[in-house]
């Protein structure tokens, strides 16, 4: 974690922050931890990445926006803004040697707001993240105890979460966990863990996959979710697809800037970039796969149920699992089940971490302290969303449920403000130089001419625009 006895007084502006925040970078500070190379760095940073974000979340928004356009639109959008966003943050951070609040103010004090903002951010996530870990964790819990034909029932999810004491139980259990694992340390846990669970998840997505594709009627499911059709492209196909890049690689949230602060100078961070796309886009792309082709045959193409939302994954698979029969399909529920909930785990840990790290730097707590406010506070904020489908169900905005209030104001409006203003300080304050000298530390930059024209003009007009155009449909300026 961070040193919190460091504080920098100098205020380092334009051309000069190089030179300025080098020294400061080198200024005596304890020792860090860090990832022991490149392989657990990637891991760990996909292991992030990668969780509910991909295999809940990208298929249920593939589904809900038309399938193939939406994974043209998102591919394209990872590829460019992504790549350009997830380099620039892994740089800063390694730079700096510090998370999100602290990065900022270490190389201009000025910009220590944007240090503020990202912060919010994992705040706001975590509570409601941790509700939908509490759902995969309860799935987990009925295949374990050999209840997987009642989960494939039709009403077993709306059910589930309308409980207000299961809801909140298995949300309990969840931060509980995350908890219990952050306090007692993660670095080496999940560097090592991931390093076998993750290939396991990848190599169970593509198993329950080729099963899927192998069911009746399945490959009219995998038309609908890869063939473009570019009447259903709308304005809202591009901002599901860019709140989802923000929530599936773990941008504009502060996440990547801790991770970036823990990499050693040796390791390559374009590649390793590269790498962590490749990882994070192609789970993305199976969990589609595997679950969009199957609510399309037990929903027989039904518009509602393609496009229900959250419950897709939990609605979907357990039909699935049931055509294994009683005891296969017992025992691969449970087993994906429980990868699920590892990869739920991974990225909730990296939230939590972060929270963590923002409340030792900003109130200098211990870790141990830091670790209890983090715990309690995602406890209290989390029993709304909890509830949002239960006893809570009728407070809504727009017709969204508490969950989705919070979903829409952290991955549709905080995280591309923090994105538009990270561009800008990285392209305007502290010049793009400053971070591509970071990445040439051990080797050339070989999109250094494509990352600056990114960061410094497409990046932050075209999210701006997304932004304004996603607040106003919000507020009913316009309907999209």
């Amino acid at each position: 974690m961070e040193d919190n006895s460091v504080r920098d007084t100098s205020e380092p502006q334009g051309d000069q922050v190089e030179q300025t925040s080098q020294t400061q970078t080198n200024a005596p500070v304890k020792k860090r931890g860090s990832f022991t190379g490149k392989i657990g760095f990637v891991l760990a940073a996909a292991g992030s990445a990668v969780g509910l974000g991909n295999i809940w979340r990208f298929p249920y928004l593939a589904a809900k926006y038309g399938g193939g356009i939406f994974i043209l639109t998102y591919v394209v959008l990872a590829v460019t803004f992504g790549f350009a966003l997830m380099i620039a943050e892994i740089a800063l951070g390694r730079k700096t040697g510090v998370s999100a609040i602290n990065a900022f103010k270490k190389l201009n004090k000025k910009w220590a707001f944007l240090g503020v903002l990202c912060a919010v951010i994992p705040i706001l996530i975590l509570p409601y993240y941790s509700v939908i870990g509490g759902w995969v964790g309860k799935y987990f819990f009925t295949y374990l105890t050999g209840g997987g034909a009642s989960a494939a029932g039709d009403k077993f999810f709306d059910s589930f979460i309308a409980s207000p004491w299961q809801s909140l139980l298995f949300f309990a259990i969840f931060v509980t966990i995350v908890f219990v694992i952050v306090l007692f340390g993660v670095e080496k846990g999940i560097e090592k863990s991931s390093k076998f669970l993750m290939p396991a998840l990848v190599l169970l997505t593509i198993g329950v996959t080729i099963y899927t594709l192998t069911m009746p009627d399945s490959w009219e499911g995998v038309k609908y979710y890869l063939l473009p059709d570019f009447k259903k492209f709308s304005v809202k196909t591009v901002l599901g697809a860019l709140g989802q890049l923000f929530y599936s690689m773990s941008l504009a949230m502060g996440i990547m800037i801790t991770y970036g602060s823990y990499m050693k100078k040796e390791n390559k961070i374009e590649s390793s970039v590269h790498q962590i796309e490749i990882f994070d886009t192609g789970i993305a792309l199976l969990a589609g796969l595997m679950i969009v082709p199957a609510a399309f045959v037990f929903s027989g193409g039904n518009p509602e149920t393609l496009g229900q939302g959250p419950g897709l994954m939990f609605v979907a698979l357990p039909k699935v699992f049931e055509t294994f029969g009683p005891v296969g399909g017992g025992i691969l529920g449970a087993l994906f089940f429980a990868l699920v909930l590892f990869a739920a785990l991974t990225s909730a840990i990296s939230l939590m971490e972060t929270v963590i790290s923002i409340i030792m730097d900003k109130f200098s707590l211990s870790r141990r302290k830091s670790c209890v406010v983090a715990y309690v506070g995602t406890l209290v904020l989390g029993i709304f969303p909890a509830l949002g489908f239960g006893v809570l169900s009728k407070v809504s905005i727009s017709g969204k449920t508490i969950l989705d209030m919070v979903d829409f104001l952290s991955n549709s409006v905080l995280m591309p403000i923090a994105a538009f203003l990270t561009c800008v300080f990285i392209g305007y304050v502290i010049k793009c130089r400053t971070i591509t000298d970071e990445i040439e530390l051990n080797g050339r930059f070989a999109m250094k001419k494509f990352f600056n024209v990114m960061i410094k003009y497409v990046c932050p007009i075209g999210i701006a625009a997304i932004l304004i155009t996603s607040i106003l449909d919000a507020v009913g300026v316009f309907a999209l």
